[in-house]
């Protein structure tokens, strides 16, 4: 295990007395590499952290250190995991140029698809709560730790440059999806309607069911987790991302086309969770902008897909060349069953 390479600096850092046969590889995340640390009377997770993925380190720590300072934990159903500082108080620690953090770890399950409307209600009270909690964080103090992360307007143009310049021939298929895509334009100038009318929030940004841990009987949410995202942002961003996600029938590289629909239950519970949660808190217009996320954050994803596809397949991992078109076709579909809603 190379992490051993650092471990006695690690434990310098945090003061603590670590053993090699205490540390193992833990969970099925794609982007850090995680351990579980278990010192007997306690649990910790220690991560790797990749800085080639999230490139401004120094961001989301920033963001980490106001949650720290302005997030009472008391008034949270959940636990937020957040990095334990070392001695000198830093978030991160950096060894031979490597950056590493170390956070509690928190008992529960954490599961990659939702099985039923009460777990998605669960999913969208907890994103909700989270979004409540930091309502009073002025939004100029959060960095972007992914610069224009959800900005459709950008992802439009990003697009219309793929194709462009493409060396693909657009063509058949293709060309359904980049007539489909380009057609969007309406949605775009809502997403630019509701950016001149909706107060920035602190938001998770990446509302993906397994960044929540349930409790084992899946009766309530254990942790909001996976917090390196977190950013000013909209309501409807992670109310969206949770349609994306929980309410179609279909997984995003499912290529059982005619299976791609709404799951009503499902998406009603993710309404009803968000509308409890922000009652008497969130703007009326962000309430009625919900369902407007759904749909924004569909087709950010299909525009996304779409414009590697046509790129020649340089950002997301495939396993054959074809996926990102598949993709952004699977988005589609979705897409079109939410406007038809």
């Amino acid at each position: 295990m190379q992490l051993l390479n650092w471990l006695e600096k690690i434990k310098l850092l945090y003061g603590l007395e670590i053993q090699e046969n205490q540390i193992r590889p833990f969970g099925d995340g794609h982007i850090h590499q995680t351990y579980l640390v278990d010192l007997g009377d306690k649990k910790l997770i220690l991560q790797r952290f990749n800085y080639q993925v999230f490139q401004y380190p120094e961001r989301i720590s920033h963001n980490h250190d106001i949650l720290i300072r302005e997030i009472d934990p008391q008034k949270l159903p959940f636990i937020l995991p957040l990095p334990i500082p070392n001695i000198h108080s830093e978030l991160f620690s950096v060894i031979e140029g490597h950056y590493f953090r170390l956070a509690p770890y928190v008992e529960g399950k954490c599961v990659n698809e939702v099985n039923s409307a009460h777990q998605a209600y669960l999913a969208a009270k907890a994103f909700a709560q989270f979004i409540v909690a930091g309502i009073h964080i002025k939004s100029s103090l959060l960095q972007e730790s992914i610069p224009n992360f959800h900005d459709l307007q950008l992802r439009y143009q990003q697009l219309l440059q793929a194709v462009s310049s493409t060396q693909r021939q657009v063509t058949g298929e293709l060309k359904e999806l980049v007539d489909f895509y380009l057609g969007q334009k309406p949605l775009v100038e809502e997403y630019n309607f509701w950016k001149s009318l909706l107060p920035l929030r602190m938001t998770h940004s990446d509302t993906k069911i397994n960044n929540l841990i349930y409790s084992d009987d899946f009766s309530k949410v254990n942790a909001v987790i996976d917090l390196d995202t977190i950013m000013a942002g909209y309501v409807y961003y992670d109310f969206g991302d949770l349609v994306r996600t929980v309410a179609c029938t279909e997984g995003e590289s499912s290529q059982n086309w005619e299976n791609i629909k709404v799951d009503m239950p499902k998406y009603a519970a993710l309404l009803q969770g968000f509308q409890e949660v922000g009652d008497g808190v969130f703007t009326s217009e962000e309430i009625q902008s919900l369902p407007f996320g759904g749909q924004m954050m569909t087709c950010i994803m299909g525009f996304r897909f779409l414009a590697d596809y046509l790129n020649g397949n340089i950002y997301y991992t495939i396993h054959y060349e074809e996926q990102n078109l598949h993709r952004a076709k699977n988005q589609m579909l979705l897409l079109k069953a939410l406007q038809d809603m």
